[in-house]
């Protein structure tokens, strides 16, 4: 079958949020830019349509409004301490330097140029647990979700003079580069379903095509030394097409790939009832005030699990313990103030723009989040007592492995230290909640020493939680011009990688812990310089 030819000035493959804030660059600098993707137009955007959103800046007029004081020398140094790079790590370091230096001006005030709007309060998450973390409220949810991000950019992209420049094609899976005389100058692949093939002429490919972790074999056969073996169940919380094949045609072409046990999991991910792809997981924001049991039902310690803290350190933790999963036990009032769902999905108020829906919430409790997940996720039970729950906790893995006593003993240790009141908290996870709670935005969302058997606050909830594939922080190694580079450091011409196949920029700029919210900037930032580059 004769190919379909097709020629540009700049072939971007993908077309997520880095994809789109490439060509949002090249097309105002007056290049002919074609994207192709693999998915179909109601796509468009990538996973950053379905997310919530978040954005890591250090030293915003959002941060000062709180009094938070804020600088890049500080953001810099708790990067580098929360994802252990080291001296070695160069063109990471090199990225994230970039990045917190760069974040307000190219991210920030370009996005609030654009129109998108943020949450009134910078959240404070990845505090650090065994290495420092984020030293002060970094995270800034978009208002309208990851879909008015999208939506922003897209508009700008339509609003362009040069629009009539612009093509994207939908459907055409890019299978590899080609390569002439040492430069890239084009892609081949084919259409899907058809299986038409096609090839693709540029003076310039950049690749922002996502990670490898939509592919869960890929996800287990890099598997981090610190998580010990891959557990039996991995959850995909990763885009469908986050396969890792252009990181295979770059390796082909010369392309250094590294660091791609370098990914960003959660430990708390429920299956979707809904699903849209194979595995399809849910990761859920963990209560904090919800007691992290094992598959036994004994409660994981010595030192208890509590998010918002590493979410490294609690993969690690539940990938060590029997069976690789684990029960977070709770009541019907925590679940209502404290339980969350990540993403566009299951944050409708807040997607919607609904000021008077997300007050609401905050006051009352997100009842309709609460009674969407207990009418329909096969992984969680109730019951008004103890004895019941762990019958259907049992019920729901056919067999009999949660054992009562384990859960009972758990139960009244925590609320008889509840009960002795605050001065003698010496319960590690009251203490983090307490800490937690001075925070006014955590104060929010966060019970006050919530006993789990309080006769008030019932029914009883046990949630089964597996780990959830999300992102990958390694990729394809590129320069700050987003060049990618070969083994030995040298650019390959022609060639660019941005967003999550770049591992967010330099092959991985977060190292193997990200500060939450520096995956969609590094995606956009990423996008931008790309776009002026080429």
């Amino acid at each position: 079958m004769t190919p379909d030819r097709h020629q540009a000035d700049i072939a971007i493959v993908g077309a997520g949020i880095a994809g789109i804030a490439t060509a949002v660059e090249a097309l105002a600098r007056g290049r002919r830019v074609l994207i192709l993707d693999r998915d179909v137009e109601a796509s468009l955007g990538g996973l950053a349509c379905e997310a919530m959103g978040g954005l890591w800046f250090a030293g915003t007029p959002l941060q000062r409004r709180y009094r938070i004081q804020d600088s890049i020398e500080l953001g810099y140094a708790d990067w580098l301490s929360f994802g252990e790079l080291g001296d070695d790590d160069e063109w990471p370091r090199a990225w994230a330097r970039r990045y917190v230096e760069r974040c307000v001006p190219d991210v920030f005030e370009w996005l609030t140029g654009l129109g998108v709007r943020f949450m009134p309060m910078p959240m404070w998450v990845e505090r650090g647990l065994h290495r420092q973390g984020n030293s002060v409220p970094r995270f800034h949810f978009v208002w309208g979700t990851g879909r008015a991000l999208i939506a922003a950019l897209i508009a700008r992209l339509r609003d362009l003079p040069q629009r009539g420049r612009f093509e994207i094609r939908f459907g055409h899976r890019v299978d590899s580069l080609v390569t002439r005389d040492g430069k890239v100058t084009g892609v081949v692949g084919a259409t899907e379903p058809e299986g038409r093939p096609f090839e693709v002429a540029a003076d310039a490919i950049v690749i922002a095509a996502g990670g490898i972790n939509g592919d869960i074999d890929r996800v287990r056969r890099h598997w981090h030394a610190d998580w010990g073996h891959p557990p039996p169940v991995i959850l995909n919380g990763s885009h469908r097409f986050a396969d890792g094949r252009l990181h295979d045609a770059a390796a082909a072409a010369g392309a250094n790939v590294t660091h791609l046990d370098w990914q960003w999991n959660y430990a708390a991910g429920i299956r979707h009832w809904r699903p849209r792809k194979p595995g399809h997981g849910l990761s859920l924001v963990p209560p904090k005030s919800a007691l992290w049991l094992n598959a036994r039902g004994e409660r994981i310690g010595p030192e208890p699990l509590v998010t918002g803290f590493d979410t490294h350190e609690l993969v690690a933790r539940i990938c060590h313990e029997p069976g690789g999963y684990s029960w977070q036990l709770l009541n019907r009032r925590i679940a209502l103030r404290e339980l969350a769902v990540s993403g566009a999905e299951f944050n409708p108020a807040i997607r919607d723009q609904r000021r008077l829906a997300v007050a609401r919430d905050l006051l009352f409790g997100n009842r309709w989040l609460y009674d969407e997940l207990t009418r329909n996720s096969e992984d969680i039970v109730q019951a008004g007592t103890l004895p019941e729950l762990v019958l259907r906790m049992n019920a729901l893995n056919g067999d009999d492995v949660v054992e009562l006593p384990a859960v009972e003993a758990a139960v009244a240790r925590y609320d008889e230290a509840i009960a002795r009141g605050p001065r003698f908290h010496n319960d590690e996870q009251l203490q983090r909640i307490a800490w937690a709670r001075r925070w006014p935005g955590d104060r929010l969302r966060t019970c006050a020493f919530q006993r789990i058997m309080d006769p008030g606050a019932g029914p009883l909830m046990a949630i089964r939680e597996f780990v959830i594939s999300r992102k990958s922080l390694g990729g394809i190694q590129t320069d700050l011009q987003c060049r990618v580079l070969d083994g030995g450091g040298s650019p390959l011409s022609g060639l660019y990688a941005v967003g999550e196949a770049a591992g967010f920029g330099g092959g991985g700029m977060n190292g193997k812990r990200g500060l939450e919210g520096t995956f969609l900037g590094g995606c956009l930032l990423g996008g931008r310089i790309a776009g002026q580059t080429v």
